[in-house]
């Protein structure tokens, strides 16, 4: 009886290691499905009281600091050129992603800090974008997830502790007149301008994920920006490159070559892959001049030219 017994649980144990091989395993990175709603943007602008963009599934919202009156190296810095907060909102499955940059002061750095932590947004860097700017701003990255209407809400809660200029977007500034073509002819790339900068962005070729399987469109902040603001040189040049930790230092060589300054070296994500460093630069010369340097510099990187 005994045998009997043994023999019917080793045969048990059999049959339940043969159930579990052929059952197919999980995916890796499955927690976040395609999408199958549609981001609910009238949540989310009812309550920023802005409306904003929508690319690649990604709707982003600019809420440049209109407010400050902001000098670096002799420029009075445009909003568009180095003052923009921006949030930008994903749908995944059952429930949205935000990730986004915002411009402080320093007094603003630790209430707006405190209250999105409390209301469950996680902070993933703090630095500075420029140097020898008055008055001293810094930059502060975040993330979260959630319903549309909570992230949208802890966001305009952290805000309101701040001066950044809410509700309806002023009207648009009139264009330059700046004819832009050579710059774009030299850089290897087409922009726009907004609020009388150049702005163009340049994606990575590769796919950018979270580790909880999250893809990171360019729009959503992984693409290189470089902005252009005419000037009495040429233009003021700013912005961050976007890249692996094997293309950091031959990006700076290119840089260098150029006469532009590097500013800030740094991270803006936690969890990434691949991980990616993201630097900032200036420079206030010839525009075409430096539009070449910069595309030298892009050409070392794994960027969609």
């Amino acid at each position: 009886m005994l045998k009997r017994s043994r023999m019917l649980n080793t045969s048990l144990v059999f049959f339940v290691m043969l159930i579990t091989l052929s059952t197919p395993r999980a995916a890796p990175h499955a927690s976040h499905p395609e999408q199958t709603t549609m981001l609910d943007n009238k949540s989310i602008e009812a309550i920023i009281g802005r409306s904003g963009e929508m690319k690649d599934n990604v709707y982003k919202i600019g809420l440049p600091r209109t407010d400050l009156k902001v000098r670096a190296a002799g420029v009075d810095l445009k909003p568009a050129l180095a003052l923009g907060s921006w949030m930008a909102f994903r749908r995944l499955g059952d429930h949205a992603a935000v990730m986004g940059d915002l411009v402080l002061l320093e007094s603003e750095i630790n209430p707006v800090l405190a209250k999105l932590e409390d209301n469950g947004i996680e902070v993933s860097a703090i630095h500075n974008h420029v140097i020898d700017e008055q008055p001293r701003v810094m930059y502060m990255h975040f993330m979260g997830h959630g319903s549309e209407a909570k992230l949208a809400q802890a966001l305009k809660d952290a805000l309101s502790l701040s001066g950044t200029p809410m509700g309806p977007a002023p009207a648009a500034a009139p264009a330059s007149g700046h004819d832009w073509k050579p710059v774009q002819d030299a850089l290897g790339v087409q922009g726009r301008e907004r609020g009388g900068v150049l702005q163009v962005s340049v994606p990575r070729k590769e796919h950018i994920t979270m580790a909880d399987g999250m893809e990171v469109p360019a729009f959503m902040g992984t693409g290189t920006a470089i902005n252009f603001q005419p000037t009495d040189k040429g233009a003021a040049i700013t912005g961050d490159f976007v890249m692996t930790a094997s293309e950091v230092n031959a990006v700076i060589r290119e840089l260098k070559k150029g006469g532009i300054q590097i500013t800030a070296l740094h991270s803006h994500m936690l969890d990434e892959s691949p991980r990616l460093f993201f630097m900032h630069f200036w420079a206030n010369d010839d525009a075409v001049k430096l539009a070449r340097a910069l595309r030298a510099a892009l050409a070392q990187t794994n960027s969609a030219l």
